[in-house]
């Protein structure tokens, strides 16, 4: 008899910290990481009202370096990578031949670390990281460029609301008020050296810090002491979640796969015709932007209950008894106080306010109110 030993969970440069604070672990993408400390609703409406903590030690990080690195990364993503600006960040996808989306990314511009030399850092999704690392390698051949996989060089802790600039800026002499939204900059944060990033999957306002894994605990402790007065409270993934389907911003695995072209997502805007030369999937997805501009296919709506009832991912969507889509992401959602799907479905049925549109939760067909996406936009 031949068993099949379960691989071994990774764990992050924070873990000890978690489990001290009571967290609730959970695996993801083959990580353990905390999914709550207390009350997911708490974490939740801290990150809206006041500020959170987060680890996304997580996530993949790929460097990419050399003389071509922009001119590869603009074979191997859809984005125009080569326009990026210097600290600057720009969100793209890496597609198949076919476009299928193979993960969705933040592709960050770095100062330069050698004479004409461009270095990039490409963050992937945890679950798509090899995949996304193995396209790169394979795709770089002819390039004189560097791909390497830095995944075990970072940690990633992240400062998400409305009061994390304050909390940011009295632990650095970093300029935060120059920082713009999708740029980054080399700091020194409680001491630690960082990459200060103004990005997030929120919909708030805040900052992603790559450090090293070494320097993790000592930075999370600072931010955690520098923030206790204003009411940040460390975070989990499962507020993560339920933050990022109210600010409409789609998840791999339930918005985008290789099943969907970016236009099948209505993330059309992501992908660069313009951009000098061919890059991976360019036909396929010049085919795909006629489609959706002559026939579109099922979009991409949000839906709210009526009802209490909790939608989940695969559920049916119907209308007149028949089935019109599926949805793919749902969850209660703490600051409209009723349940929230984000859902793919029939472009009939796509308008804002569309009467008679359902979700069958488990042979009960619920009415759900047809919304434009975001259900929640920040005021800036």
């Amino acid at each position: 008899m031949s068993s099949t030993a379960t691989p071994e969970k990774r764990r992050t440069a924070l873990d000890a910290l978690h489990r001290s604070l009571g967290a609730t672990m959970t695996d993801f993408a083959g990580w353990d990481m905390p999914l709550r400390y207390g009350s997911e609703r708490d974490e939740h409406l801290a990150v809206r009202t006041k500020a959170g903590l987060f680890d996304l030690s997580h996530m993949g990080e790929i460097t990419v370096t050399g003389p071509q690195a922009a001119q590869l990364l603009d074979y191997a993503l859809v984005g125009n990578i080569a326009s990026v600006g210097l600290g600057r960040a720009r969100y793209t996808m890496i597609c198949r031949a076919d476009g299928g989306i193979l993960d969705d990314l933040i592709v960050y511009r770095l100062a330069e670390t050698e004479a004409a030399s461009s270095n990039y850092m490409v963050v992937a999704n945890a679950s798509n990281a090899q995949v996304v690392l193995d396209a790169l390698v394979e795709r770089a051949e002819g390039f004189d460029a560097v791909v390497r996989d830095d995944r075990d060089a970072y940690a990633l802790l992240a400062v998400q609301g409305p009061e994390s600039p304050g909390i940011l800026k009295s632990l650095t002499d970093a300029d935060l008020d120059g920082l713009k939204y999708y740029a980054g900059l080399p700091g020194t944060v409680a001491g630690v050296p960082a990459l200060i990033a103004r990005t997030g999957y929120t919909g708030e306002d805040g900052f992603e810090l790559f450090v090293s894994p070494g320097d993790a605990e000592k930075l999370w402790l600072a931010l955690a002491e520098a923030g206790a007065s204003v009411g940040l409270i460390p975070c989990g993934l499962s507020c993560r979640d339920t933050l990022r389907l109210e600010a409409g911003m789609p998840l791999y695995g339930h918005e985008l796969s290789t099943e969907l072209t970016p236009f099948d997502a209505g993330l059309g805007r992501v992908v660069k015709f313009e951009k000098d030369g061919d890059f991976v999937g360019r036909g396929a997805l010049e085919a795909a932007a006629e489609r959706a501009a002559s026939q579109p296919p099922r979009v991409l709506v949000g839906l709210v209950a009526e009802g209490r009832r909790v939608p989940r991912a695969g559920y049916p969507v119907v209308a007149d008894g028949q089935v019109i889509g599926e949805v793919t992401s749902g969850a209660p959602s703490p600051t409209l106080g009723r349940p929230i799907a984000m859902a793919y479905v029939d472009a009939a049925h796509s308008a804002p306010g569309t009467a008679g549109v359902g979700v069958d939760i488990r042979g009960s067909h619920e009415p759900y109110e047809v919304v434009a996406l975001p259900f929640y936009k920040r005021e800036k």
